[in-house]
């Protein structure tokens, strides 16, 4: 029962980072100097799917919480700066949505638009240092404890944050490339494709720095599996960068999304059994049967999942199919 809870747990978080990745994408892109209209029809096109995005990112932290409350306060104090700020960018880039049309004055609708930025930037690079702070190991201490959050600071970490920063830039222009009318989605096609190769690249520095780094290579249980996941998650940026090279934006889109889900499949699988592995006290790692709650808590919880996860994930079919094709203009949202 366990593993069901933990993969039910990727699977939310996953979703997360490939639905919500895609607004912090669009919110990074707002920053490449396109005029006011052009920043208004990104987030147009983004708009129908926006809050339904963020409602993983809530199922996810909730299963964290009901089934995973040992694996919650730990991973939340050892990674409580990352986490922070990643929730920080979340609001940011919510509030900046929601308001930027609000005022009449251009200068405040650019102010707006500069906190989605920001509070993208901070949304992906914070993600991307809680993964990289689980696949290294955190000093867990033998009382159960995480102790400090200078295990946050390293070059790892760093190189992993910029990666999904990377990452999600390349989503949000692929996403772009599947929503705005044609010809601006060929205006922006070679941007997507110049993104992408930009992520590729961050990516191999941050395989390359966690080869190098002896945390990494001592918390890692299947390290094998962890490059094997990498190779693909690479590939799947290839595929995406040789379809948009073609026009086909849509296999571009499936395959960053693939990108960007894989990360979270990466960490689960090399760190499994261990979700939290110590850096300090082997003896003291966390596995996925020690973190999870007892038994008939589980049970109680499957009775909420059941009908949670096909409504979740019918009302993200709904809203892809009733939104599908290109974005017109002529969109009733006020962003």
């Amino acid at each position: 029962m366990e593993l069901a809870w933990y993969a039910l747990l990727g699977l939310f978080f996953a979703g997360y980072l490939v639905l919500g990745g895609y607004d912090y994408g669009v919110g990074l892109l707002l920053a490449r100097g396109a005029d006011a209209a052009r920043r208004r029809a990104a987030l147009n096109a983004v708009g129908p799917y926006f809050l339904g995005n963020e409602v993983w990112l809530v199922a996810a932290v909730g299963i964290l919480f009901g089934a995973f409350p040992v694996l919650e306060g730990e991973l939340l104090a050892g990674c409580y700066p990352a986490a922070l700020g990643a929730l920080t960018g979340v609001i940011l880039v919510t509030a900046g949505v929601q308001l930027r049309s609000r005022p009449d004055s251009r200068w405040a609708r650019a102010g707006w638009d500069r906190v989605i930025m920001v509070g993208s930037l901070l949304a992906a690079l914070g993600w991307g240092v809680v993964l990289a702070a689980l696949l290294q190991g955190v000093p867990l201490h033998v009382d159960g404890h995480v102790a400090g959050v200078t295990h946050l600071f390293t070059p790892f970490a760093a190189a992993t944050g910029l990666a999904l920063v990377a990452l999600v830039a390349a989503h949000g222009a692929a996403f772009l490339t599947l929503r705005l009318p044609a010809a601006e989605a060929d205006r922006l096609r070679p941007l997507a494709r110049r993104l992408v190769a930009a992520a590729v690249a961050a990516i191999a520095v941050a395989a390359v720095v966690g080869l190098l780094s002896d945390r990494v290579r001592a918390a890692a249980q299947r390290p094998a599996v962890g490059v094997l996941l990498a190779i693909l998650l690479v590939a799947a940026l290839l595929v995406a960068r040789a379809a948009l090279g073609r026009g086909r934006v849509g296999v571009a889109f499936a395959a960053t999304a693939t990108a960007l889900a894989l990360p979270v499949v990466l960490v689960g699988a090399t760190l499994w059994p261990y979700v939290l592995v110590s850096t300090v006290e082997p003896g003291a790692s966390l596995t996925v049967a020690d973190a999870a709650a007892s038994a008939p808590t589980l049970r109680l919880l499957g009775w909420l999942a059941v009908p949670l996860l096909p409504a979740l994930l019918g009302f993200q079919a709904m809203c892809w199919w009733i939104f599908r094709g290109r974005t017109d203009g002529r969109a009733p949202v006020y962003w």
